[in-house]
């Protein structure tokens, strides 16, 4: 009999919230009026923390949201609902998965320092640094103050704050999918804003960070927001599929044969693959879809790394191997620490058919990423070292290296680009592994080394012959860049530099050029208009008095006085008035 995942099976169908008020009898809030519940609101958080750590000490949890509780009364969900209710479930979606108490009480709290008197000087004396971090990390930025720049601006926040502690961005995730579950709430063209910021951005996020298990949530509902009937079309084609999956059993009986046969202990399921995974590899064509289209075989192997390569080895003995398809990411694992071998095999009925081969400990880092580091940390010590300054997460430190060059305006178009796409695995000659987007070039590589590597390069070795700086790398590919001290970017590179990274960079450089080139101009314009009154500029400059005729015409730099002068925004009789003779 066929196996699938029943875990799997929920978090693919995409689903609005039901009515608010079934959601507070199942969540056990006060009734409007009397002042009295069947439960306590906050005990199924604390039964789903307690079954997820194994741990029994929940007074923080009590109250951090009796605190949320009070501070968000009165308020309500666009729903009808009382305001509680979303970081509770907030809440609740992180103690499933496992988090530690001090991400538990902050994402109680995650909202109160945005929508409420609470300040984060009370979070933190009430509930310690910890907390405050992930609080502030979370809170949006005021709109009235940063007008525009507001949303680019909070997205750079809670990359510098997960800089500092990856649990801000998991909050983050957390919130939005509860947002997104209910999204029917919401006007149009808010469920359509919502629903497609959520696929650029948090989508990216959750997959970088290993998520899986919110990645494929968010993508179904986001999916069923911005296209409701294809979101139908395809649940209706899946479900129809899915029950024919039996057609899948002579293989899945074959594998299992090969496994035992090759010694290796192993579980064979099928995993239904999610709504819009199947609606994008298919291009939205449901016409005859098969068992094979919408599930993938799970083989979780009971051993080590060595068992998943013979339990590789007996599944290409049982069914014949697809030419090419093999992915290791045992070896050279994901961006996003997840671990596994990829197969394409041809089954008993001409059937392509998808083998995923993984052990039983790689199997929850593939679902659920950093979180599931943070849950095998043994004690809040462990957690913060597990969160804070992860070296492995090599997307991070690329955002990073970028993101402060990045004017607010281009910030969140350079966000999206260096999230979107997969990854490939680039070495350097020393055998060093650098992680880059699917597509990125040479000068992509060149930049991934470095600032100073990238503003020097002049070209590039891959696997040992000559290559353009345009060149696309590879996974695989060893490259070696070349470098000159006199070397500088064009204007041209930026039409194949494919990554954020390179992009602002090369960018930054070139404004920085044109910038000193205007200021050698106003400064050669200044002295021969000084010269032909007898004063000399080098002078006014070694005593200070360029510096300060520049900071009373409210420049920071003699530079910037300089360029202004070549730009032609400050007038050049104005200016010399001000030099004494």
């Amino acid at each position: 009999m066929t196996t699938i995942n029943p875990v799997d099976r929920g978090a693919r169908q995409a689903r609005f919230a039901p009515p608010w008020d079934r959601m507070v009898r199942l969540c056990g809030l006060v009734t409007a009026g009397t002042g009295q519940s069947v439960q306590p609101a906050v005990e199924p958080l604390v039964a789903a923390y307690r079954a997820a750590t194994g741990k029994s000490d929940v007074h923080e949890l009590r109250r951090a949201y009796e605190m949320a509780e009070r501070m968000h009364r009165g308020q309500a969900r666009k729903s009808g609902a009382p305001y509680i209710t979303h970081p509770l479930a907030v809440a609740t979606i992180l103690a499933a998965m496992g988090m530690d108490m001090t991400t538990l009480v902050a994402a109680l709290l995650h909202d109160t320092v945005e929508d409420t008197p609470y300040t984060l000087g009370q979070v933190r004396a009430d509930f310690g640094e910890e907390v405050a971090v992930l609080v502030d990390g979370v809170t949006k930025l005021d709109g009235e103050l940063w007008g525009t720049r507001a949303e680019a601006e909070t997205f750079r926040k809670i990359v510098l704050a997960a800089a500092a502690d990856l649990r801000v961005l998991v909050i983050k995730l957390a919130d939005r999918l509860h947002n997104l579950r209910t999204l029917g709430f919401k006007e149009p063209h808010k469920r359509e804003r919502i629903a497609k910021a959520s696929l650029e951005l948090l989508v990216p996020f959750a997959e970088r960070l290993g998520i899986n298990v919110l990645k494929r949530e968010m993508d179904d509902l986001a999916f069923a927001a911005l296209d409701p009937d294809a979101h139908a079309r395809t649940g209706t084609a899946v479900h129809d599929a899915l029950a024919r999956a039996h057609l899948l059993d002579p293989a899945l009986d074959r594998l299992r044969a090969a496994l035992a046969e090759h010694l290796v202990n192993a579980e064979v399921t099928l995993r239904p693959r999610h709504l819009y995974k199947v609606h994008i590899d298919l291009e939205g064509d449901m016409t005859g879809l098969r068992p094979s289209d919408v599930t993938r075989i799970l083989i979780l192997v009971d051993g080590t790394e060595q068992d998943c390569y013979i339990a590789l080895g007996a599944v290409h003995s049982a069914l014949h191997p697809f030419p090419g398809r093999v992915k290791d990411f045992i070896a050279l694992p994901k961006f996003n620490l997840y671990q596994s071998l990829h197969t394409v095999v041809i089954g008993p009925t001409g059937d392509l058919l998808d083998v995923i081969i993984r052990t039983r400990d790689m199997h929850p880092v593939a679902e659920y990423g950093i979180v599931a580091h943070i849950r095998d940390a043994s004690d809040e010590a462990a957690t913060t070292d597990t969160v804070a300054g992860r070296r492995d997460l090599s997307w991070l430190l690329r955002l990073l290296t970028w993101q402060s060059d990045a004017p607010s305006a281009e910030f969140l178009d350079s966000l999206r680009t260096d999230l979107s796409g997969g990854n490939v695995a680039v070495f350097t000659p020393a055998g060093d592994i650098v992680a880059l987007p699917v597509r990125a070039t040479a000068i992509d590589f060149a930049y991934a080394l470095g600032p100073e590597t990238g503003d020097h390069c002049i070209g590039a070795v891959i696997n040992g012959r000559l290559a353009a700086l345009s060149a696309e790398v590879r996974s695989g590919n060893v490259v070696e860049i070349l470098t000159a001290p006199d070397a500088g970017p064009t204007e041209d590179w930026l039409t194949f530099a494919t990554t954020a990274q390179t992009r602002v960079h090369i960018h930054h450089r070139l404004n920085r050029r044109k910038a000193d080139e205007a200021a050698l101009t106003g400064r050669r314009t200044l002295v021969l208009a000084l010269a032909e009154r007898s004063m000399d500029l080098l002078a006014a400059e070694g005593c200070g008095e360029s510096l300060s005729i520049a900071r009373e015409l409210g420049y920071g730099e003699i530079d910037q006085m300089y360029a202004a002068v070549a730009a032609g925004d400050l007038d050049l009789e104005r200016l010399l008035g001000r030099f004494a003779p």
